[in-house]
């Protein structure tokens, strides 16, 4: 059509208007312009593009000028409800469902159409809310970390309900065996088979039918977490959970899981038996926690966090830091000034360079934790941290609390001390002034995106980027080999 980008639905109703109220038949009109009444029916429901010369000739035989005819805008409301109709049907979301399509005709109610586009506009907001946007995840997730804080990081219902769950198997003392954790399935009525071909988007699927919890195979080195995602699934069944409506009902319910496994996996009773002797000895360590109940040391120092205030009387932060310097990991209660962007996100900024996290990262030494002290502007704080390594790459775990609390853990006479002023940006977030003003328009960085979910993207020169980090290594490199 010559007129160009011309909604064809569109048109084929105002066209239907205008021969209703003419009171014109498709016969009737078809003869007035010389075109087959078949053909004209197709025209009027969208389905074929008409010539110029056919529209010529229908805005002479309505008496309207052609610019009517091929206005953008529905003629009247009940055409508007037809048009959202079609125009839903045609999409992409609808032809994923596999239903059929609704042709509207002069017959269907007015009060039909409502509903069905009614329907259509649910069924799309209700995706949208599903498919969250960076920023959606990051102020949920970010609503759910300050609602952790706020219960200092403890669930007492989900406590008691691994603690029932554990007894029930029989386990009384040390390591939560795989017998054990196949026991607890069975007793929910679930079977667990180990497979080499499960999807590579899923940990685990659950059959509800056949009651069956498919996993990787029992072979991976470690096995840790088997056990662990093992758990995680029985978790949805104990917790009562049904298919997720939104993206902050999905953390919420991988948190729970979470939590569930590593309350298994470390039982409230033994965990904090084990802990409050540890602290009366002034012998706190992650590693040994980690070790006595065969877990890693990122479930061990999440675990402590769920039990140092209630249990302990101790304020404590976490954090897992990538080997790109981004936060993917964090929980505090303990004050530790942590960055964080303009949704309250901490999750995907730069940990402060000074930090144990970052310096631990650094350092050729990996085989012990690095314990650091750290003056920051909220006080001075005690860390320790372990290097690990991963699919992604290398990473930190730091668990730590105030200076005075320091004394109830191994590591408390470290000499290795910091300081951060951060969020300043004098801090590490900016390169001495020579080196910035040597560098920045010497250089163009190809930032590594990043991949976790609640990543936002760092500001800076170049985004992504840790700034003073690229000057550094340019200056490092400039000298010729």
């Amino acid at each position: 059509m010559a007129q160009g980008n011309v909604d064809l639905v569109t048109v084929g109703r105002r066209i239907r208007h205008f021969r209703t109220a003419r009171g014109l038949t498709l016969d009737q009109l078809g003869a007035k312009v010389e075109a087959a009444p078949s053909q004209l029916s197709l025209v009027e429901n969208g389905r074929r593009e008409p010539k110029l010369s056919l529209l010529r000739a229908l805005a002479a035989a309505l008496e309207v000028e052609l610019s009517e005819l091929i206005s953008d805008e529905a003629p009247d409301a009940r055409s508007a409800l037809e048009i959202e109709l079609t125009r839903a049907q045609a999409s992409v979301l609808y032809a994923s469902t596999g239903l059929p399509v609704v042709r509207p005709t002069r017959g269907t109610p007015t009060e039909v159409l409502e509903a069905l586009v009614g329907m259509h506009r649910e069924l799309a907001r209700r995706t949208r809310e599903q498919i969250a946007t960076p920023e959606q995840a990051r102020r949920a997730n970010t609503e759910q970390r300050e609602r952790m804080r706020a219960q200092d990081n403890y669930l007492p219902d989900i406590e008691q309900e691994a603690e029932d769950r554990v007894k029930a198997t029989g386990h009384t003392q040390g390591a939560l065996t795989h017998r054990e954790v196949a026991t607890m399935a069975e007793q929910l009525g679930f079977e667990l088979l180990y497979v080499d071909d499960l999807p590579r988007s899923t940990r685990s699927i659950t059959d509800l039918e056949h009651g069956r919890i498919f996993l990787p195979p029992a072979s991976i080195p470690g096995g840790h977490g088997l056990r662990s995602m093992a758990l995680q699934a029985i978790a949805h069944r104990v917790l009562g959970h049904e298919a997720p409506g939104d993206y902050a009902t999905f953390l919420k319910q991988r948190l729970e899981i979470n939590y569930f496994a590593a309350a298994c996996l470390m039982p409230r009773s033994a965990a904090v038996a084990y802990l409050q002797g540890a602290k009366k000895r002034r012998e706190l360590a992650v590693d040994d926690f980690r070790d006595a109940f065969g877990t890693t040391h990122e479930s061990a120092a999440m675990r402590l966090t769920n039990l140092a205030t209630a249990h302990l009387d101790l304020k404590v932060h976490f954090l897992r830091v990538g080997y790109d310097g981004a936060i993917y990991r964090v929980y505090e209660n303990d004050g530790l000034p942590l960055p964080a962007d303009v949704t309250g996100a901490v999750e995907g900024q730069f940990a402060c360079r000074k930090f144990g996290a970052r310096a631990a990262l650094a350092s050729n030494q990996h085989t012990t934790a690095l314990a650091q002290y750290t003056d920051t502007p909220a006080g001075t704080f005690w860390c320790e941290t372990q290097v690990g390594s991963g699919d992604d790459g290398r990473f930190s775990i730091t668990f730590g609390v105030p200076f005075d609390d320091a004394k109830w853990f191994r590591g408390r006479e470290t000499t290795v001390r910091a300081v951060s002023t951060c969020p300043d940006p004098r801090c590490c977030q900016n390169a001495p002034d020579e080196l910035e003003e040597r560098w920045h328009r010497a250089a163009w960085p190809s930032a590594r995106a990043h991949t976790h979910i609640l990543s936002p993207l760092p500001s800076g020169n170049f985004p992504g980027v840790d700034d003073a980090e690229l000057y550094e290594f340019l200056e490092r490199h400039s000298a010729p080999e």
